[in-house]
C-alpha cells in the first residue's frame, strides 16, 4: 500500500507541506513520520509515545495536530478515545478501513478495482444532486473486529 518509504521523496513532500504552513520539518515531526510511514497500519497516542519516548506527549500531539494542518497526517476513529493517526493516503496510496468501536482497532482494506469503481459512481451520482464536486473519497466501516465479535457472542 505505500508509495513512498521514508527515504528523500517523502521527507521532501513532507517538508514542502509544512513549508506552506510556515512551519518547519523538526526532527519530532521528521520521526514521527517515519514512525508513521514504518507503521503497519494507524497507530494510537500512547503507541506513538512508546516508540518515541523522547518525544513528550504533549509535543506529540502538537506535531500531529500540525501534520493534519498540513495534510502530511489523517486521523482516524470510531470512537473520540480510540483516534489513530496515519500517513495521508497522497503519501500511501488509497485504502479504507474496518473501525472496531469495542477495541479500537482499524484494519486497513484496499477492495478491488471494481469495488472502487462502483463506489466512485455512487459517489459522483450523490454529488452530483447537491451540486458538489468530489474529489476524493474514503470509506470507514464501524462494526467490531472479529476478536470483539466473538466475546459478544
Amino acid at each position: 500500500m505505500k508509495t513512498h518509504s521514508t527515504d528523500g521523496s517523502l521527507h521532501e513532500l513532507v517538508e514542502i507541506q509544512l513549508r506552506r504552513l510556515d512551519l518547519r520539518y523538526t526532527n519530532g515531526r521528521r520521526a514521527m513520520v517515519e514512525l508513521l510511514a514504518d507503521a503497519k497500519g494507524p497507530v494510537s497516542i500512547s503507541e506513538i509515545a512508546r516508540q518515541l519516548p523522547d518525544i513528550p506527549r504533549s509535543s506529540a500531539y502538537r506535531h500531529l495536530v500540525d501534520l493534519q494542518n498540513a495534510g502530511v497526517v489523517r486521523r482516524i476513529a470510531a470512537k473520540d478515545e480510540f483516534a489513530r493517526f496515519e500517513l495521508a493516503e497522497e503519501l500511501t496510496g488509497h485504502h479504507h478501513h474496518l473501525l472496531c468501536t469495542i477495541c479500537g482497532r482499524v484494519i486497513d482494506v484496499t477492495p478491488s478495482p471494481s469495488f472502487e469503481r462502483s463506489v466512485t459512481q455512487v459517489v459522483r451520482e450523490l454529488s452530483s444532486q447537491e451540486g458538489f464536486c468530489p474529489t476524493s473519497h474514503s470509506l470507514d466501516v464501524i462494526g467490531h473486529c472479529a476478536e470483539c465479535h466473538r466475546g459478544l457472542n
